[in-house]
């Protein structure tokens, strides 16, 4: 295993146990360590202090182990082991409940890597190539663990990793058709992970998907950037009066068409294919319940005001246009935004309105997407339900 040795002053970086250490803070010359390689991390004495998987960039070490053990078999059993626990200890996994979160990068130690769950099938996906390396050591550590319970497991990250790289979308274990049906809180959904967005659904939004539905008996609800319209499904299941689905994508409206099958409900829904922003500036209609779910809107932090800009225009919008008394879930899911900052964004929007606005409720994500300690990054998803009068 090749050696990278910080620079003399940057141990604090190991001191916090925050899993990235950044091309600043190395002293070693790295251009013969190949992108995903296992290095050893030292002091600038050449004292050992973790291991970790190289890559050229900003992030130039992801750490996984402050200890000094080998990368082999029994650390992937040992780290995917105590993920599952976690899942288990909440509650995911069962018959009414199987759609869930198995490893949330950081969040359980494992930089880089996301798997998620839909009943029995597991999605591995990499953001790092050393953990795209790695990926028939967890396929092998998720058979182990999970047994009978696991039908097949299909690595999708050649959307995540650079082009340089020749990542391949395939199944590592067993074969299982797509669409597959999965069910959260008792709710149906077709799950495409082949050719669906992310690994085929939004788990993230379990939670607040749950809360909404508590807000949409007998109301008029507009749900934008629905992808496969996971928040509608909840308002119709909760005796929605009226759903709007809105999605710029004609192959995300199709999964909504057919989750709407699946659900049984007495309520209209309506399905529409535009660009949900221009929509949203053009609405002539009025809801009593508005979802603003749009993807990130920004990724790196040169383009933060730009984002938050974004954010007090299309908030600006709902604010405008939703019914006295009406109720706005609204999030961002962009990492270089913080809490504050999108809540000044609507904020800002309620001011240019000229109408009353409380917030009622923070949101964030689930607890199968925990937050290290070490690693506030990871608290990615900020939410506001916002009441307007």
């Amino acid at each position: 295993m090749k050696k990278i040795a910080l620079k003399k002053g940057k141990e604090n970086f190991l001191e916090r146990k925050h899993p990235w250490i950044f091309s600043g803070a190395i002293q070693t010359a790295t251009d013969a360590i190949e992108d995903g390689e296992l290095v050893e991390l030292t002091d600038f004495k050449g004292n050992f202090c973790a291991v970790g998987f190289f890559q050229p960039g900003s992030i130039a070490v992801r750490i996984l182990t402050f200890q000094n053990r080998p990368i082999d078999q029994t650390f992937w059993d040992e780290r995917i082991k105590k993920a599952i626990a976690l899942r288990r200890e909440l509650g995911l996994m069962s018959k009414e409940n199987n759609i869930c979160r198995l490893v949330h990068g950081e969040g359980d130690e494992l930089t880089g890597l996301i798997v998620d769950f839909y009943n029995g099938v597991a999605i591995i996906q990499a953001h790092a190539v050393g953990m795209y390396d790695y990926r028939e050591a967890i396929s092998s550590a998720l058979q182990k663990v999970m047994g009978t319970h696991l039908k097949a497991i299909y690595s999708k990250s050649a959307e995540t990793l650079p082009e340089r790289v020749d990542a391949k979308d395939e199944y590592l274990f067993g074969e299982c058709e797509t669409p597959h049906i999965a069910k959260e809180y008792g709710h149906a959904f077709s799950i495409d992970w082949t050719s669906g967005q992310k690994t085929g659904f939004f788990i993230d939004q379990r939670e607040n998907r749950a809360l909404l539905g508590s807000f949409s008996k007998g109301k008029k609800v507009l749900n934008t950037f629905c992808y496969s319209g996971g928040f509608s499904i909840y308002a119709l299941a909760n005796e929605a009066k009226e759903v709007h689905s809105i999605d710029s994508s004609a192959k995300a409206i199709e999964l909504v068409d057919k989750n709407v099958e699946l659900l049984d409900f007495e309520g209209t829904h309506h399905s529409i294919v535009a660009d949900a922003v221009k929509y949203m500036n053009n609405l002539e209609d009025k809801f009593d319940v508005i979802v603003l779910d749009p993807p990130a809107f920004a990724k790196h932090k040169n383009k933060r005001h730009q984002a938050i800009k974004a954010y007090t225009r299309l908030n600006a919008n709902a604010i405008r246009q939703v019914n006295p008394g009406g109720t706005i879930f609204t999030f961002s899911c962009s990492q270089v935004v913080d809490p504050y900052q999108f809540e000044k964004a609507v904020i800002n929007a309620a001011i240019k309105e000229g109408r009353t606005v409380q917030i009622l409720y923070h949101l964030h994500q689930p607890a199968d997407h925990p937050v290290s300690a070490f690693h506030p990054e990871g608290e990615y998803l900020k939410g506001l339900i916002l009441k307007v009068t």
